[in-house]
């Protein structure tokens, strides 16, 4: 079995209004044993803060030349399905086998969904139109649309990426697990214990089946908050006020799956997932300040690979 790959989050603040910092924080991953780096996508959450997933996506791409860079997740259902896919195209071009497509739902804050012109109540169907049409295009075929989301006729996107872009859908709903077995080629669970996470697993694999799919969803990634620290007293006291300020919610909800601690008790907690079949890690990590977390990040990945 490979050792599990790490991919950590571009700190929050290393890209803004600065690119030398940006490119400066990438040689400091480059430089460690760290697989890869990721980025989320907001237009506007809850005060109005966000960052465009496939703008921070192709920065990060263009300033590392081994890194493997993650969208988790893009929130697909706010925008049109066939500008999305010329990005997703131009990006490969750019980096090729490098990219990693996760999309997701969103709606933590319905709001975020209204000012893009997006009912709250549709937007799971939104997004399985939105998810079937990228699909389409970014493996070479026309696509021709006329339902309630959606009006294309006949798009085409050329050059197909070669290699084929990997799509992932994130989340832990019933309806997050049935879209990755019907239309995606992995699944991103966040939220959830390896109990949880191995049934679900098992329900991809069922739908799968069920859809005639001849190759089971298998790349699969764990996307796990954490606080790094030199104690889990520590490394909670940097996570918690982080998430609260994020998510405008109490950290207590989220502190079951926000493992935190030094890399040993991270890495301990990650391991009964990595046993599971999750071998990608996307670490969602927060520390004293951006090297600390590069440096305690690379040492959960090799607890892990040791585990």
């Amino acid at each position: 079995m490979s050792s599990p790959k790490v991919i950590i989050r571009t700190p929050r603040g290393v890209a803004d209004g600065n690119a030398t910092r940006l490119r400066q924080w990438i040689a400091s991953v480059e430089d460690s044993a760290i697989d890869g780096v990721f980025c989320g996508d907001h237009v506007s959450f809850h005060d109005g803060t966000g960052y465009d997933g496939l703008i921070q996506a192709t920065a990060l791409a263009v300033a590392s030349e081994r890194l493997t860079i993650w969208s988790a997740v893009y929130l697909l259902a706010l925008r049109h399905p066939v500008p999305v896919a010329r990005q997703v195209a131009s990006l490969a071009s750019l980096a090729p086998g490098r990219f990693m497509f996760g999309v997701g739902l969103g709606g933590e804050d319905p709001h975020e969904l209204e000012i893009c012109g997006v009912d709250p109540r549709r937007r799971g169907r939104r997004l399985d139109a939105h998810l079937d049409a990228v699909r389409a295009l970014l493996i070479g075929d026309e696509v021709t649309s006329g339902d309630e989301f959606l009006s294309i006729p006949g798009a085409i996107i050329r050059p197909v990426p070669q290699p084929a872009v990997p799509i992932l859908v994130g989340g832990r709903s019933a309806a997050a697990l049935e879209r990755t077995a019907r239309a995606a080629d992995g699944w991103i669970a966040i939220w959830v214990s390896p109990e949880r996470a191995q049934q679900a697993l098992s329900t991809i694999a069922g739908h799968a089946e069920r859809y005639g799919r001849e190759r089971l969803p298998d790349r699969n990634a764990l996307m796990v908050w954490c606080g790094l620290g030199d104690s889990s007293a520590h490394a909670r006291s940097l996570v918690g006020p982080v998430m609260e300020g994020l998510y405008k919610t109490p950290f207590d909800r989220f502190e079951r799956f926000t493992p935190c601690g030094t890399p040993v008790e991270v890495a301990e907690a990650i391991a009964p997932f990595v046993e599971l079949g999750f071998h990608d890690i996307l670490l969602n990590g927060v520390a004293e300040d951006a090297a600390t977390l590069i440096a305690l990040s690379d040492e959960v990945g090799r607890h892990l690979a040791t585990a």
